[in-house]
């Protein structure tokens, strides 16, 4: 624990500029995203995950009178591989991490478009201390790396974040060489989302602008938490709209070095493939419409606009499936199918990662919370449904979005410890024979 906690305070100080500064350069983001991220939530994580193992410890079952009654939490068996995303520093620093505070090994493979940030923070570390071979730095493929390590008989689990299609195919890995394998596998992951903003007749417009702005464009939409659809009564449409699209005008977009840039590039020429098939199929659709951007430009760098698709139908493909970028698509029902409503934005998307929903009406609050109740498991009310804190929302979600494990809490430490049990007999008996056994 020390390790980690003289980490933080490194990171703090004199580390929070190359941390920042690596975020910034490596993966595109403004100084404000890569502040919360490389620098506020790593700290968050290393000093949160410490004190819920401390707090952990002290967690021990009770002991009548003659007995005394223990557990021992201890760690994995064998070591924990850890396959972290792109998009955060945060996220990347964490996965290896939790399970070594709680002291199993762990095998690290970092991002391959995200190896700049990955490396200063594993510098960091062992500038806190730590012991070599603890957490073990591992750039490359994932079939380069990950199919052999998932192979070896001591691999005891995965603590993964990325895309749905890869954490299956690695499941699907496991269970083939099972057979082959010393523990069954403790497997942690945490995959895409379509995630929602569902407003109500009664929502502050203003504060909606604003949650949809900030939940849909920043860091360009390459959050698996970004707000990607969203559903507004017609009562407040027009006014909605109105203020929305005059608010998504102002948006500068460029180089994270200009401070005043709100957007930057996405990460990659494959990420920006794919954002803009995407736009390109919604562009020639009969049932969708664009109200904000729909441009993008490869010429230098990978830069697509905040765009905005409107569509008169529900189930459009847009409004299903994760882009992973700066595109949100808008619904407008009816006030009167309300309930219609809560029905298609709970069974659309696959995913239940994190939803929001905004009312002043607090009984439409209550009513909606509780009919969503499977569909996010972050969940905001009167928020952006990004931007969960370390400490103050554990976060993750449940069906495709992956095993629901709440990073940033003690039930994910308890993924990595294996507990041991232990009863101590102070007065043991020393008759074998049973009170009811004597004769009369």
């Amino acid at each position: 624990v020390s390790v980690f906690l003289k980490a933080a305070d490194l990171l703090a100080g004199p580390w929070r500029a190359i941390l920042n500064s690596a975020t910034m350069l490596g993966q595109s983001k403004n100084a404000f995203q890569a502040e919360i991220d490389a620098a506020c939530e790593l700290i968050d994580f290393y000093r949160y995950n410490s004190l819920y193992m401390t707090d952990l410890m002290g967690e021990q079952p009770y002991s009548p009178a003659g007995q005394w009654n223990r557990v021992e939490y201890r760690a994995l068996e064998g070591f924990v591989f850890a396959v972290t995303p792109f998009n955060f520093t945060s996220i990347a620093g964490n996965l290896p991490t939790a399970p070594a505070i709680v002291g199993c090994v762990s095998l690290w493979k970092p991002a391959s478009s995200a190896v700049y940030s990955a490396y200063y923070i594993m510098k960091l570390l062992e500038a806190a201390g730590l012991p070599p071979g603890v957490i073990n730095f591992i750039p490359g493929s994932g079939g380069q790396v990950g199919n052999p390590v998932m192979q070896n008989p001591h691999f005891a689990g995965v603590h993964f974040t990325g895309s749905t299609e890869v954490f299956q195919g690695m499941w699907r890995t496991i269970a083939e060489n099972l057979s082959n394998l010393k523990y069954y596998p403790r497997i942690v992951g945490e995959t895409g989302g379509k995630d929602f903003i569902f407003a109500h007749p009664s929502a502050d417009v203003d504060a909606l602008v604003t949650a949809a702005l900030r939940g849909a464009f920043e860091y360009q939409g390459q959050k698996c938490s970004a707000a990607s659809r969203m559903y507004v009564p017609k009562s407040i449409w027009k006014e909605f709209k109105e203020k929305y699209v005059a608010e998504v005008g102002k948006i500068k977009m460029g180089d994270p070095e200009d401070f005043t840039n709100f957007m930057n590039a996405v990460i990659d020429k494959g990420a920006f493939q794919t954002i803009t098939e995407y736009i390109d199929y919604a562009k020639n659709a009969n049932d969708a419409e664009f109200i904000t951007g729909g441009k993008y430009d490869d010429s230098k760098g990978w830069f697509i606009e905040p765009t905005t698709i409107v569509t008169s139908d529900p189930k459009f493909k847009t409004m299903q499936e994760e882009i992973f970028g700066p595109v949100l698509t808008i619904y407008v029902y009816d006030d009167n199918k309300l309930d219609e409503t809560l029905a298609l934005c709970d069974t659309t998307s696959p995913y239940a990662l994190t939803g929001a929903v905004f009312a002043q009406d607090r009984a439409a609050i209550v009513k909606m919370a509780d009919y969503l109740r499977n569909a996010a498991g972050n969940f905001y009310i009167n928020d952006k449904p990004t931007g969960a804190v370390v400490g103050q929302q554990p976060f993750g979600g449940g069906r495709a979005s992956g095993t629901n494990d709440k990073a940033g809490s003690a039930m994910n430490l308890l993924r990595w410890m294996s507990a041991r049990s232990i009863k101590e007999n102070l007065l043991p008996p020393t008759d074998w024979r049973y009170p009811f056994m004597e004769s009369k």
